[in-house]
């Protein structure tokens, strides 16, 4: 679909050089591969990440305009993709806007790919001999113009026995997938492309974020990402665990997802330090730091099993003020991990591996920190100027998502 209709020979270049991307072992059937996009649908904004440490990019000026103008320099197909981008993902396509160049472009056109490819795989009423055929075959679609499918009835999710099979290709191929397009935009670093099992944990760390998140809304709905391994330890069935009764038990279990999650963190670290433009900094460590502060509010918290738990609005615009630099991101980290470390109970079945992981972060953390060069901070008038217009775009997305959110409850109570 949206290499049919998207004919920006550069962006479109960009991101065929980077579809080479093999999953894991042979035979495995496809799957979806829609990740944790969510967590980065908050918008995004720029503000100051030392200038030494980043490629020249006329960054500055280039985000502001590129952000409000760009569109009027492109070509009605390209158009057509971003009008699907703005329908599928609201707020994330302010995030790939402020991404730099033909990079935009590219990582628009992978995104509704995987989106399309995630609409087939969840459709259960499309039967296994056509669905298979038709997500081996997707990616020559690309190609055609005139395909389409309009055969879908309803989303709907089937339960992956595999849980690091399962995360790998509905999350880290779309890292791997990324950072190839980071490389191949040359962007970043060919190394970057080239270290799947880092972009693999980026990926990761976000989508076991989301689900575990999720639970309560997810089970409601008749969904189960839980792992059977994992839940299977303190109840009888996954729904089990919202049963006020069973608390303990569903602190247990939450734990220990959150405990796994955390394992992720140091390849993130390591990844972020790796970055050296701008716009893909910010692209990258906005959802990493969101998705901590999000480990962090779950972690041992009995809401998870009551209520969608989420940070707050404002919580979440000073994370993206914020996480604009190494350094900063570093601190983020640091400052949730304690939090963490301060709810280990001394009762709790994973305290060990939990106690383990935070220190291997804490230690990791503070070994990235003493091979950052000490730099001071420049903040141009056109730089915070970026910062407070796309600051305001999230502000604004948050509120009007709660609103409608509330909407929707006073509708159903009717």
């Amino acid at each position: 679909m949206a290499g049919a209709c998207c004919k920006c020979q550069v962006s479109l270049t960009v991101f065929k050089r980077s579809l080479s991307v093999a999953p894991r072992g042979s035979g495995s059937a496809a799957r979806s591969l829609l990740p944790g996009w969510r967590m980065a649908e908050r918008g995004l904004q720029e503000a100051a990440r030392p200038s030494s440490a980043l490629r020249p990019a006329g960054l500055y000026r280039h985000t502001v305009f590129s952000y409000l103008s760009c569109q009027e320099s492109m070509s009605d197909s390209l158009r057509t993709c971003y009008l699907y981008l703005n329908q599928t993902s609201r707020s994330f396509a302010a995030v790939i806007q402020a991404l730099d160049g033909e990079l935009r472009h590219a990582v628009c056109i992978f995104y509704l790919v995987l989106r399309a490819l995630d609409t087939v795989e969840d459709d259960m009423s499309i039967p296994l001999d056509k669905k298979v055929p038709m997500l081996n075959d997707f990616h020559t679609y690309l190609y055609q113009d005139e395909w389409s499918f309009s055969e879908s009835q309803e989303k709907d999710r089937q339960v992956l026995e595999d849980f690091p099979t399962y995360c790998h290709y509905v999350a880290g191929l779309v890292g791997i997938g990324l950072s190839r397009l980071f490389s191949a935009s040359q962007l970043e670093d060919p190394e970057v492309g080239r270290d799947t099992e880092l972009a693999n944990s980026m990926g990761l760390f976000l989508q076991k974020t989301n689900i575990i998140r999720d639970y309560l809304e997810d089970t409601q709905e008749g969904r189960a990402f839980w792992p059977q391994e994992a839940w299977s330890q303190f109840a009888g069935r996954l729904e089990d665990l919202a049963q006020p009764e069973k608390l303990e038990s569903a602190l247990s279990c939450l734990n220990l997802l959150v405990t796994d999650a955390l394992r992720h963190v140091p390849d993130v670290i390591t990844y972020l330090s790796r970055l050296r433009n701008q716009s893909v900094f910010n692209f990258c460590a906005i959802p990493q730091v969101m998705a901590i502060a999000t480990l962090s509010l779950c972690y041992n918290n009995p809401l998870v099993f009551q209520r969608v738990v989420k940070i707050r609005k404002g919580q979440a615009v000073t994370l993206m003020m914020e996480a604009t630099n190494m350094r900063a991101v570093q601190t983020i980290i640091t400052q949730y991990s304690q939090e963490i470390l301060q709810k280990v109970s001394l009762t709790d079945p994973s305290r060990d591996k939990t106690l383990h992981i935070l220190a291997l972060i804490r230690e990791k953390s503070a070994l990235s920190q003493s091979s950052l060069p000490s730099r001071t901070h420049h903040l141009s008038p056109m730089y915070l100027s970026a910062a407070m217009l796309l600051a305001a775009l999230s502000w604004q997305y948050l509120s009007t998502t709660a609103a409608q959110a509330q909407g929707t409850n006073d509708m159903q109570g009717q």
